[in-house]
């Protein structure tokens, strides 16, 4: 069922996996044109176009409407509808995140570089931010706490959540959604999906909607036109990241159950028909094993259609290696979002592991726990960005300032390295601006 390629005896570069691997993608240009005149229909007209296009894409408009706001008592009371098993399995992911993001929280760093200089690192939280809940295909209060934790945790001051409305649950947004905002008491909830969510977010309503104040910051998962309403809106807000479909790798060796790996791989595969589920093993055994078992078990799932499209995509399949080096070394081309190793001394491989948004590590660490309660945050880079980029974390919301005071003496004392350099860069005003401080008054010469 899934594609095989046999890098068995061969040894390619860094760009030729990266060329061979599976990978899935979406091409955010082919939409940019769909999604710019929303984009600038809201920033003219505010929740109005908002509106209009909630009404074309999402089949309804809140009950709210003109404005886009839940009241806070329609928030509230979506806890009391819900399955107390629900409700109690979300306060458990709460404080399981919450336990890890709040001691991510950094200090700031005082330096005295010379006597009379210091330099200070101070780190200052966005002020308001934006969270972002997509509605479709599934319902998402996990993507709730993993961003709302670490926003909380980071010393946010305001959180606005923005999720679509639901011709099913009386134009409001997912009743699930707003419980998990109640329990993490975000008060502030706007019934609007899609890019033109991204864009009232990012600009605000348009005069007379004092009440829709523009964020400063941008964060969660979307489909391709929210990732493109987010391209088009970086600098006016930043953004977390410009996330691609869902992808796992799981990086196993003889060892592994064929069975775990194969629900691991389905369970991935359930997101998106472009979700990416990728097997790397020395093994072809277990390859065969994992196959047999995807093929057996994944029309068992309530998403067996979806689940078909994914792993039969050319963005999944099963890679065979030589040995646990080469796998190591696949992994790291490759820089899953999820990546899990099932291996013989799984700790010690996983150590090996440098590109990875996430690593699972043994069989008892799948990434579904992480996906909802294993206290780390799910959302990660995709599409290769593992490389060089970070997942959603308490930093994300944070702010590094450097607070330069020096004293006079310590200016004079590096008076002559700064006047050098700005004669070196040919911008001889830099020096004078030092030097002027000390023009008349004996200190000339320093």
């Amino acid at each position: 069922m899934l594609t095989r390629l046999d890098l068995r005896g061969s040894h390619p570069s860094t760009a030729e996996l990266r060329r061979l691997l599976p990978r899935g993608g979406t091409d955010i240009d082919s939409v940019t044109p769909t999604v710019a005149p929303i984009v600038d229909a809201v920033r003219a007209r505010g929740a109005a176009a908002a509106l209009e296009y909630g009404a074309r894409f999402d089949g309804c408009t809140p009950p709210s409407a003109p404005s886009v706001r839940v009241p806070r008592d329609v928030v509230d009371a979506a806890v009391d509808t819900l399955d107390p098993a629900v409700v109690a399995a979300l306060r458990d992911a709460v404080g399981r995140v919450r336990a890890f993001h709040s001691a991510q929280v950094p200090t700031d760093t005082r330096v005295e570089v010379a006597p009379g200089g210091v330099v200070t690192e101070r780190w200052i939280p966005v002020r308001r931010v934006g969270l972002y809940v997509p509605g479709g295909q599934a319902v998402y209060p996990s993507s709730v706490v993993m961003n709302a934790v670490p926003a909380q945790e980071a010393g946010v001051e305001q959180l606005v959540v923005a999720s679509p409305p639901q011709a099913d649950n009386d134009g409001w947004p997912h009743p699930t959604v707003l419980a998990a905002c109640s329990i993490l008491g975000v008060d502030e909830v706007w019934a609007v999906g899609g890019a033109q969510a991204v864009a009232l977010l990012a600009h605000g309503g348009a005069p007379g909607e004092e009440e829709l104040e523009p964020v400063d910051m941008v964060t969660g998962p979307g489909n391709v036109y929210v990732t493109a309403a987010k391209r088009l809106c970086r600098g006016t807000v930043g953004i977390d990241a410009e996330a691609g479909p869902t992808e796992i790798a799981v990086l196993a060796d003889a060892t592994a159950d064929p069975v775990a790996v194969a629900y691991d791989l389905i369970s991935q595969a359930e997101h998106d028909v472009m979700a990416a589920s990728v097997l790397i093993t020395d093994s072809e055994e277990l390859a065969d094993a994992v196959d047999r078992e995807v093929a057996a078990r994944h029309g068992r799932t309530l998403n067996a259609d979806r689940v078909r499209e994914a792993l039969t995509g050319p963005q999944s399949g099963i890679v065979l290696v030589d040995d646990t080096d080469a796998a190591v070394r696949v992994a790291d081309a490759y820089a899953a979002e999820h990546l899990e190793v099932q291996t013989a001394d799984a700790r010690a491989v996983a150590a090996r592991v440098t590109n990875a948004g996430a690593v699972f590590v043994g069989p008892d660490s799948p990434v579904p726990l992480g996906d909802y309660a294993a206290g780390s945050n799910h959302v990660l880079p995709t599409s290769g960005s593992a490389r060089h980029s970070s997942g959603l974390s308490t930093h994300t919301f944070l702010r590094s300032v450097h607070v330069v005071d020096y004293d006079r003496d310590a200016l004079a004392a590096v008076a002559d390295t700064v006047t050098t350099l700005a004669a070196a860069e040919r911008l001889p005003a830099h020096g004078e601006a030092v030097r002027a401080r000390f023009a008349g008054t004996g200190e000339e010469d320093l």
